[in-house]
């Protein structure tokens, strides 16, 4: 059936989706796979003959997500990350429909996700980061090449000298660098903003990318604040910096496909533990993360135990007795 969902419906899911935006600040990315989720939540509902949040029973709910996880003839199965996501779409939004009066009762309340398998974050070893930043191209670039050179290294060296997120990357502007003091100002998840040092490697290649040319790529745009610009002048998109990572990836002989991929969120993970490694606390790496929890970022402390174990299996005569 392709019934459409009704005006009340769809009100209710507008409202949530304002609300998430404004009261929670959640990120444009987040919000869009949302808005997905709840489409798809919508159709179901239809379907049923539902007309609003009021008259959702649990076991609507309930089959809604067993479907996810089951797949149909026009959706394939969600993996479980995807339909753990829906699922806290799904219960977000009738929690909302409750509070606001738009239902009297939550048929979600019950109604447990599926439970993501836990996975340790991949870090690379730290000869392998020193090689991909090497490969994105040297800070003394010259010739025809050498702005998006100077502004490969640049990037990548900033991505694992402060440990942002790509969007942070991307994101920041001009005006949030201090090259004098070796400071950035990130702007990330909720609108929480930190402010974190940037290694000595990753200012000096910064401040090559800024003198010598993001003034020639930006004479090709439109005046943007961004740090980091395409060939056109503008601000580098996500997809291009995982470009950028990529195709470096890739000449450093490192995976760029499969589940050992090189991602910009491995650098992410690799600077968390390498500083581990070196002793930092896992407090002081929380705030440099911009984590809201200690929790979140205590799964690089995990990590660190299994390279821990990978060395004493080795390195120890008794190790295996």
């Amino acid at each position: 059936m392709d019934t459409p969902p009704t005006p009340a419906l769809r009100r209710a899911v507008r409202g949530y989706l304002d609300h998430l935006t404004v009261e929670r600040g959640l990120s444009a990315n987040t919000l869009a796979s949302y808005r997905r989720d709840l489409d798809r939540y919508l159709a179901t509902l239809a379907d049923a003959g539902v007309a609003d949040l009021a008259s959702v029973g649990a076991g609507l709910v309930e089959s809604h997500l067993a479907r996810l996880r089951a797949g149909d003839d026009a959706h394939p199965p969600l993996a479980v990350s995807s339909a753990a996501r829906a699922a806290s779409a799904v219960r977000g939004l009738h929690r909302f429909a409750l509070r606001e009066g738009l239902a009297g009762a939550d048929p979600s309340r019950d109604v447990r996700p599926p439970t993501p398998p836990r996975r340790l974050p991949r870090a690379l070893p730290v000869e392998d980061v020193i090689r991909l930043l090497e490969t994105a191209g040297p800070i003394t670039a010259t010739g025809d090449d050498a702005p998006l050179a100077l502004r490969d290294r640049a990037l990548l060296e900033f991505l694992y000298g402060t440990g942002a997120r790509i969007s942070e990357a991307v994101g920041a502007a001009v005006d949030d660098l201090d090259t004098d003091e070796g400071t950035v100002l990130l702007r990330g998840k909720g609108g929480r903003v930190r402010l974190v040092p940037i290694g000595g490697y990753a200012v000096e290649a910064v401040r090559a990318y800024l003198v010598r040319a993001r003034p020639g790529l930006a004479a090709a745009g439109r005046g943007t604040p961004a740090v980091f610009l395409n060939a056109r002048g503008g601000a580098l998109s996500r997809q291009g910096a995982w470009g950028i990572l990529r195709r470096a990836a890739d000449r450093a002989g490192l995976p760029v496909d499969g589940p050992a991929a090189v991602s910009p969120h491995t650098l992410r993970h690799s600077y968390a533990t390498h500083l581990l490694d070196g002793g930092a606390d896992v407090r002081v790496v929380q705030e440099l993360l911009g984590h809201a929890s200690v929790t979140t970022t205590q799964v690089y402390t995990l990590v660190t135990v299994e390279r821990l174990r990978e060395v004493y299996a080795t390195a120890h005569p008794r190790a295996r007795g």
